[in-house]
């Protein structure tokens, strides 16, 4: 299987790339930056010391063309034209971008209709176990139990909060029969007043060189109850993009999620 990888001289891009060199199942047929970007011409490998023939390009039909399924962590700007690159050129994707918004969402699951597209906000298997640990545990703290999500991420993060905070509160919420647009509780300052037991809360932590650290506390009366996911490596998210890639061999058109990629749902 021929895979292109976009953002390739970021930290994601790299990891994939390594990933994929490692894994004999996938050649690196691509590898997409933006323009401007210093490393554009250089060697995919170089980073690692190896030689792939595969250089540093900007040239997005020329990526595409040559790849049967890309690999997109960028931005929601950059992936919505990578999108359209796709459906010229008749190529699956699998995105883990985060930040879209309902308009490019709705792009997607248009495009979706056309070419195959696992999107998923964390393509970890580890993240996506303990979304189905949270949506039992939710039904099971559904009364006298106050909901919180708390991520933390590295300095460069540019949105909050993190998409896999926003998925586990979509799961939450729908465990309990509720809107997570109607009942999240995204800042508090000042007096706040006492906490509506119907809400679920985000709190955001941004330093350092944080891979990515999830964490839902249920808090009751006289008990809490935590759970936790720690990422010390981006290879777990590259590792579920190579699941997904594969996963969609053979599906001409639809889109899934990791949930599907893992025979979750």
């Amino acid at each position: 299987m021929k895979i292109a990888i976009t953002g390739a001289s970021g930290r994601m891009g790299r990891m994939l790339i390594e990933t994929i060199l490692n894994d004999s199942s996938v050649t690196l047929s691509g590898a997409l930056d933006r323009a401007g970007t210093p490393q554009l011409g250089q060697d995919a490998g170089a980073f690692l010391g190896k030689h792939t023939g595969v250089m540093l390009s900007d040239d997005i039909d020329q990526v595409f063309a040559a790849a049967d399924c890309v690999i997109d962590f960028t931005r929601p700007e950059a992936t919505m034209a990578h999108v359209q690159a796709a459906l010229r050129h008749q190529v699956k994707l699998v995105i883990g971008t985060t930040g879209f918004d309902d308009a490019q969402k709705a792009q997607l699951r248009e495009a979706a209709e056309h070419t195959g597209i696992v999107f998923a906000p964390n393509m970890s298997v580890g993240v996506n176990v303990t979304l189905k640990l949270l949506e039992f545990a939710a039904r099971q703290f559904a009364q006298g139990y106050d909901i919180e999500v708390i991520e933390a991420h590295h300095r460069h993060k540019v949105d909050a909060p993190s998409g896999t905070a926003l998925k586990m509160g979509e799961v939450l919420a729908g465990a309990l029969g509720r809107n997570l647009a109607d009942c999240a509780v995204y800042s508090r300052e000042g007096v706040t007043g006492e906490r509506d037991p119907s809400t679920i809360g985000f709190s955001a932590i941004r330093g350092g060189d944080i891979v990515g650290d999830h964490t839902v506390l249920f808090a009751g009366t006289g008990e809490r109850i935590e759970i936790t996911h720690k990422s010390s490596s981006r290879l777990s998210y590259a590792q579920g993009a190579l699941r997904a890639a594969h996963f969609l061999e053979g599906r001409a058109s639809g889109l899934f999620d990791m949930q599907d990629v893992l025979g979750l749902n």
